[in-house]
């Protein structure tokens, strides 16, 4: 088959039921985007800035659990995604992203719009090509989606030069690849997991902590079989919310710097800490020295390089989440830890989650608290980065995996609408809502037009203080209350903005009232919905780790302890 370059990737993407590419064109693509009219079974997506095309293409990928895939033009285009790909990268989510280029007689000359964008994402990527001859391009291909997917998830780029773009060749299908070098260890040690399953046969204090490679893993069914049988609760990260029911009772909530009080306490107080496709970060840690003192080590992860980096493991297991956990629960023995798991209900007792009554001003976290009765933890939910994210994640309330999609790693801030949109276009009939601040949203909200282009009924609940508020709790707590540059004083009306979008609706929230009614309408009228949520930015997040300080010398809501 007579193909240009251009065509065979199109093709190529069809051949991987590819429904939707986020981009936007230039130069130096052009030749994509002529092919892709040929194309009856994708549809571009338009955004409104490239940075805003690799969030949503990561919102989908973690959706369907398929890579997501997006395009830009060369230069400014192809910069414009190293904040995605890097957020992608931190996150293990599978996104394969376009580049243009110049053409490959221009390489290196400093032409119009060239940039060397695999020297630029080489340490923000999986792996990266430049396409230097086009009928490498079909293994190219292929190879990029088969590593994006395989292993521990990632972001994969390709550079495509124009005149690669469109040189006609002798375009053939390739079946599969074999990468040397590029084995991803799936097996766990039988011997490890043998190991692992007399470990929780002697644990009195048995604690699971669940990652995001539990949800990448599809895993999560296995993980609540694992706690039931070995009665061990269940505490996640940030990315690992919804990989185990949060109305459960062996589930504990988040934990870390801002996690819950009771999670914290088990943490410290476990004889055995399984981490389950996570990588011990510092948000989860705090002080490393401090971390589970008591508490036997293991850390399971398909990628060898994350055991052992930031916390040492006293047992090690190497593979894929699913297939480690299926083995070992042929190998456990039903247990009851009764004083442990009663030990855990007494601290959820005397230090629950805490922000005070709602009577006097509109909280922030009753607001979420009310999203989450209203959809029954059941909606798709982004966030962008800074409080809300924070009080989404404690009062939410997660159900289902695949359902919180968030910057974790990075923390990127303007992440949550272009991620929501696709989301949406991911899983057409769920509900999706994208959690934001006034400061992230002023970052991609152009993405409105982007929603609006594609008829997507999105809910956007925007917290507004009209401050950047986790930066003035971080002056809060280690600044001396010294508040620098942290203070919007130009703010838009964002009622008026989503208005001005045809077919879009903005509502306010203004005081306690007002907020089941206003989230009853918003959610049941099915069209682009923007929600003005007035808060105080005297609100902080509670509880909070200090600066080096051990998961259990949390600062606690004042008054919440019981």
């Amino acid at each position: 088959m007579r193909l240009t370059g251009a065509q065979a990737l199109i093709k190529f993407l069809e051949e991987e039921n590819v429904k939707y590419i986020f981009g936007y064109p230039g130069g130096s693509v052009l030749a994509l985007y002529d092919a892709l009219l040929e194309s009856s079974k994708i549809t571009h997506v338009l955004v409104r800035q490239e940075q805003a095309a690799v969030h949503a293409a990561s919102g989908y990928a973690r959706v369907t659990g398929k890579p997501g895939v997006c395009i830009a033009t060369s230069g400014p285009g192809a910069t414009n995604l190293v904040t995605g790909l890097a957020t992608a990268y931190m996150d293990s989510i599978p996104v394969v992203a376009i580049t243009g280029q110049v053409s490959t007689d221009m390489v290196g000359t400093d032409a119009f719009q060239e940039v060397d964008i695999t020297g630029i994402t080489m340490p923000i990527t999986k792996h990266n090509y430049l396409v230097k001859n086009v009928d490498d391009l079909p293994v190219i291909i292929k190879e990029a989606f088969h590593i994006a997917s395989t292993g521990r998830p990632g972001p994969v780029l390709i550079d495509l030069p124009k005149n690669v773009a469109g040189k006609v060749f002798d375009y053939r299908p390739v079946a599969k690849v074999e990468l040397q070098g590029y084995k991803p260890t799936y097996k766990g040690h039988p011997a490890q997991i043998k190991n692992l399953a007399g470990l929780l046969a002697q644990a009195e204090r048995p604690l699971i902590c669940s990652g995001g490679g539990v949800i990448s893993s599809n895993a999560w069914e296995d993980l609540k079989e694992l706690a039931e049988k070995v009665n061990a609760p269940v505490t996640t990260t940030l990315m690992g919310l919804g990989s185990f029911p949060e109305d459960h009772p062996l589930s504990l909530g988040m934990l870390g710097l801002h996690g819950t009080p009771y999670a914290n306490y088990a943490v410290q107080n476990c004889d055995l800490l399984i981490g389950i496709g996570m990588r011990f970060d510092d948000r989860v840690t705090s002080a490393v020295n401090k971390f589970a003192p008591q508490a036997k080590v293991v850390h399971i992860d398909i990628d060898p390089a994350e055991i052992g980096k930031n916390v040492a493991a006293d047992l090690p297991i190497v593979g894929d989440v699913k297939f480690v956990l299926n083995e070992l629960l042929k190998r456990i023995n039903p247990r009851r830890n009764d004083a442990w798991l009663e030990q855990i209900r007494a601290w959820k007792k005397s230090h629950p989650l805490a922000y005070g009554d709602n009577q006097s001003s509109l909280r922030p976290q009753y607001i979420l608290q009310k999203l989450g009765e209203l959809t029954k933890g059941k909606a798709i939910v982004t966030t962008d980065v800074g409080q809300h994210q924070m009080w989404t994640a404690q009062y939410y309330n997660f159900t289902k995996p695949r359902s919180f999609i968030t910057s974790g790693g990075l923390g990127t801030m303007g992440y949550g609408l272009p991620a929501a949109v696709g989301a949406q276009l991911a899983s057409p009939d769920s509900l999706v809502v994208a959690v934001t601040g006034d400061g992230s949203f002023q970052m991609n909200m152009g993405e409105l037009g982007t929603a609006t282009e594609q008829k997507l009924p999105l809910k956007i609940l925007l917290l507004n203080n009209s401050h950047l508020c986790l930066v003035k709790q971080l002056q809060y707590f280690n600044s001396g209350k010294r508040y620098s540059g942290v203070c919007f004083t130009g703010n838009p009306d964002f009622v008026k903005l989503a208005t001005s979008y045809p077919g879009a609706v903005g509502l306010r929230i203004e005081k306690p009232e007002d907020v089941e009614p206003v989230l009853i309408e918003a959610l049941s009228n099915g069209k682009l919905t923007l929600i003005d949520c007035c808060i105080s930015d005297e609100e902080l997040v509670y509880p909070v780790v200090p600066n080096n300080g051990a998961l259990d010398e949390m600062i606690y809501y004042p008054g919440g302890e019981k």
